[in-house]
Parts: C-alpha cells; sequence; structure tokens
C-alpha cells in the first residue's frame, strides 16, 4: 500500500491526557492538555505546551509551577470539561467535585482524584509559536496506593490511563496488552 503525504502537522498518536493544576492569588485552577511528556530523567522533567491566550498559561508563567495530573479512565468526563471551559468563568474544582491537596513542595494542588500526580517548578519557558513550552522539574511525586502493583511498581492495568488523539479528536483508554518490556529484544540473544 502506498504512502499518502500529508502537509506538515503534530500527527503523533496517542498522546497522554493530562489535567495541569495551577494556583493565583484568586484560587485554583485545572487546564486539560495533550500536548505533555518527559523530556529528561536526570534530573526528572516533564513538558507542557499552552497557548497564552488560556487563562493557565499566565498563572503558570507567573508561578513558576504547576502540577502535572495523569487522567485515567474514569475521568475523562471532567478532563473535557476542563480543557473546553476556562478558570475565567468557572470554578473547576468546585463545578467537577474534585478534591484539591496541598503539594509537598508547590502551592499549586494536587487532584486527589488523579491515580498520579507530579509537582513541578518551572525551569524555563520557550516560545515556539502557538503555544509556549514549559519545562517543568519534577520536584516531587505521588501515586495513589490502589494504583500499585504487588512490587510497588504502578500498575498499568489498574491505573487506566487515557489517551488523545489528535486530528480525530478522540479520547481512547483501554491499554489492553503489553507486548514487550524494556530491552527485551536484547535479552533473546
Amino acid at each position: 500500500m502506498a504512502k499518502k503525504q500529508l502537509p506538515p502537522q503534530a500527527l503523533l498518536i496517542p498522546l497522554p491526557v493530562v489535567m495541569v493544576s495551577c494556583q493565583s492569588k484568586g484560587g485554583p485552577n485545572i487546564i486539560t492538555l495533550a500536548w505533555a511528556g518527559v523530556v529528561c530523567s536526570e534530573p526528572p522533567m516533564v513538558g507542557i505546551s499552552i497557548r497564552p491566550s488560556r487563562y493557565s498559561f499566565g498563572i503558570i508563567r507567573d508561578s513558576k509551577e504547576f502540577v502535572l495530573n495523569v487522567v485515567n479512565e474514569d475521568l475523562i468526563r471532567q478532563a473535557d470539561f476542563c480543557g473546553s471551559h476556562s478558570g475565567r468563568d468557572v470554578d473547576k474544582f468546585k463545578e467537577l467535585n474534585l478534591t484539591p491537596i496541598k503539594g509537598e513542595k508547590v502551592k499549586s494542588p494536587l487532584i486527589k482524584e488523579s491515580p498520579i500526580n507530579l509537582e513541578c517548578q518551572v525551569k524555563d519557558i520557550i516560545e515556539l509559536g502557538t503555544h509556549h513550552l514549559f519545562l517543568g522539574e519534577i520536584v516531587a511525586t505521588h501515586i495513589d496506593e490502589r494504583y500499585l502493583d504487588s512490587n510497588g511498581n504502578p500498575d498499568i492495568a489498574k491505573i487506566r490511563p487515557a489517551v488523545y488523539c489528535t486530528k480525530a479528536h478522540q479520547y481512547w483508554g483501554g491499554l489492553s496488552k503489553v507486548l514487550g518490556t524494556y530491552g527485551y529484544t536484547a535479552k533473546k540473544r
């Protein structure tokens, strides 16, 4: 079958769905993003990209911190709401009955209902075009104990992370099966 060339576009599928919480003088806010990912192991860092027109952009730029909250299948309705409503107009924690938890290292709240929370301090902001990339160093990691396996590692089957498929504009869940583990091909030799 032939390959069809498309115009250059961000067609990386799937992307993690995350709810990023932040704190302003006016209160906490949540923004849903799919432009998010790990960018460094040591120190552990993530990158999130936000349009300057979004309400959370100024909050995170000014506070230099945020919490990246992993979204699972149970939180997809809340994630969609947080991505399609502005914190300028609605208190998303109150509207969605989400529970803010005080962070250990940052003033931004964790979302209790999220299986994994990463407290981050902004190390750099890079203007890219339509979005700015916030590079956040992970300064504290939290996971709900019910999502750990017997070895103390995250259990993906229990977490049931949600992903977003750009261009299709769809949320997907159910990472259904393990295909291999890191380095499994090298071990077979």
